[in-house]
């Protein structure tokens, strides 16, 4: 167990040294909502805003401020991964995820437009044979060419294997016996996600979360 010790004169406890530990949040669907300080994980804990879930037991059982403190003071070995903030009275063990009482909503966010997010829209699967290929395999295509009016957008960009977009060039695709496998359309939402390289993901956060591998 790795010792933090917290500012006497600060009411709640919080991270000294650590000011990059992030707890994950999820909603009362268990779905991940966002990703948080530790000061502002034990002001949602206090208010009883959200309740711990418990990673280290294994049962990811909700526990209350009170039983969270419980819980950090038991005696016995301490889990091993554990870190824990020091108050006056006791230690308590910064929790890695939180589950929100009352909030049962998804963050809604616009989907940026690029070639890893029409890969992941479109399942990355040639929209003209439907075959699922590797990111390397792969390009995007414009349905209708450029030199015909077509533009660069959700609703005319489609993921496509290189040797049939070699294939297509810069016809139409019923003028090489091309069809679409299903129309393109702009993504409304995606879920809370997050990238995978160059992310510090809590082992314990993957059970919660869509995690997106950067393409190789």
């Amino acid at each position: 167990m790795r010792e933090m010790t917290a500012d006497p004169s600060v009411p709640a406890p919080y991270e000294s040294g650590k000011p990059n530990r992030r707890v994950l949040v999820l909603n009362r669907n268990w779905q991940a909502v966002n990703i948080i300080g530790v000061r502002r994980a034990f002001g949602l804990l206090w208010q009883d805003h959200a309740r711990v879930v418990n990673t280290f037991s294994g049962d990811f059982v909700p526990l209350t401020a009170d039983e969270w403190l419980q819980y950090s003071m038991r005696p016995g070995k301490p889990p091993p991964d554990a870190e824990y903030v020091r108050t006056i009275r006791s230690h308590i063990i910064l929790p890695k995820i939180l589950l929100l009482r009352e909030f049962d909503r998804l963050p809604v966010s616009e989907v940026k437009f690029c070639r890893q997010t029409v890969f992941e829209r479109d399942n990355y699967t040639c929209q003209y044979t439907g075959r699922v290929c590797k990111p390397k395999d792969l390009t995007l295509d414009h349905v209708i060419p450029r030199d015909r009016g077509g533009r660069t957008s959700w609703e005319n960009i489609v993921t496509c294997a290189r040797d049939i977009n070699s294939r297509k060039a810069n016809r139409l695709p019923h003028e090489v016996g091309l069809r679409l496998v299903r129309k393109p359309q702009r993504p409304r939402w995606r879920p809370f996600a997050v990238v995978a390289a160059g992310s510090d993901i809590d082992e314990a956060w993957v059970h919660f979360l869509h995690v997106e591998k950067s393409a190789s």
